[in-house]
């Protein structure tokens, strides 16, 4: 990967804003997408980025309450590790109070994610058991903090790989946190809640974890697959689904049409936003870094070394 220059975007159509991008997130999809396995949706910036906060640097047709200057963060389809990108209005957010700009870029699509699988598809209800898989990951911290701030009641149960990024769930609020190198999280678990079970996991694994997965659920559990670390086929227990009413369900955020992302949005500024600004929720920020290191930035993320989010700082 290197930083040099390329075409700005065209002017803004309508229903668009340009943002003036301050900071990046890298996301594991980013990881992918540079690898050839993850290509932008049609119509999307072919430069690699799902999210980005920045300045308002011009506004097109049909836009309203965001005006030229105004800080936000935004969800992308692409083009965020770059000086300026096009977003939809419907996916722009105003910068949540108590949070600065460059750690905002790692809130959007943890946000979105945990809002539209958890709290939209699974449903979770208050006083539910709730497992994160890759719970020191952007998306695990944001959940558990998530879920302990909006279903307090809840039991919160998630995986991590060392020591260290146990001890930093349970800071967040996980109630159950189990090394996935050393433990069977199925059996941990399971006897953590009396032989109940998971009624929500999210999973970033996929096949690896599919048959302990379901295995875990409870009846009428749901489990939601939003990535697929651990391979693309697995064996499913069809018989184990029925006898638990269970459902498996597997979601993406990206190729979204722009309504349902804006949809997503709007909940998230609903929901996450007050708990945010009251200090529920906090960005987890594992490093900051220039757009410069990018490669520094996506080797620590692919060693599993970081917790949270890995921010880049784009240069003016």
């Amino acid at each position: 990967m290197s930083w040099s220059s390329v075409a700005d975007p065209p002017d803004p159509g309508p229903g668009e804003v340009t943002l003036d991008v301050v900071a990046t997130a890298v996301n594991r999809a980013d990881l992918l997408q540079r690898q050839g396995f993850y290509p932008p949706p049609p119509g999307e910036s072919e430069i690699i980025g799902m999210e980005c906060s920045g300045r308002v640097a011009a506004v097109g047709p049909e836009v309203s309450g965001f005006e030229i200057g105004a800080e936000v963060c935004a969800l992308l389809g692409g083009g965020g590790y770059a000086s300026r990108v096009n977003v939809p209005a419907g996916q722009l957010l105003p910068i949540p109070a108590g949070v600065d700009l460059v750690e905002a870029a790692g809130l959007p699509e943890v946000a979105a994610t945990v809002y539209s699988t958890v709290f939209g598809i699974a449903d979770l209800r208050d006083r539910e058991v709730f497992c994160v898989h890759g719970g020191a990951s952007g998306i695990g911290t944001f959940a558990i903090q998530a879920v302990r701030a909006l279903r307090p009641e809840a039991v919160i149960a998630t995986t991590a790989g060392s020591a260290a990024k146990l001890a930093r769930v349970r800071e967040l609020g996980a109630d159950v946190a189990v090394s996935y190198r050393d433990s069977d999280f199925v059996e941990v678990i399971r006897k953590a809640t009396e032989g109940h079970g998971a009624d929500v996991i999210l999973d970033n694994m996929g096949a690896a974890y599919l048959p302990r997965n379901v295995s875990l659920l409870a009846v009428g559990g749901r489990l939601v697959v939003i990535g697929l670390q651990g391979g693309v086929k697995g064996e499913l227990n069809l018989g184990a689904l029925l006898t638990k009413r269970a459902a498996v369900h597997a979601a993406s955020l990206r190729a979204r049409p722009a309504a349902e992302k804006a949809e997503i949005i709007a909940g998230v500024r609903a929901e996450f936003w007050p708990a945010i600004e009251r200090g529920a929720i906090r960005p987890v920020i594992d490093r900051v870094l220039p757009i410069t290191e990018v490669v520094a930035a996506h080797r620590h993320v692919a060693d599993l070394g970081h917790v949270g989010k890995v921010i880049l700082t784009i240069p003016r």
